[in-house]
């Protein structure tokens, strides 16, 4: 199972263990500590700038 797909202007980003582990991971921890976040079972992040 994959565990995080990265898209830059609609192109899929390849990315070996360690950055999707570190993206994750980064990811995780930023949303843990926020207010009323408890068990993290899947997020959705869309960024457009």
């Amino acid at each position: 199972m994959e565990r995080i797909n990265v898209k830059v202007n609609g192109k899929e980003i390849p990315l070996t263990e360690f950055p999707a582990e570190f993206i994750a991971n980064s990811i995780c921890g930023m949303l843990r500590s926020l207010k009323d976040v408890d068990e993290i079972k899947d997020v959705e992040i869309r960024l457009k700038l």
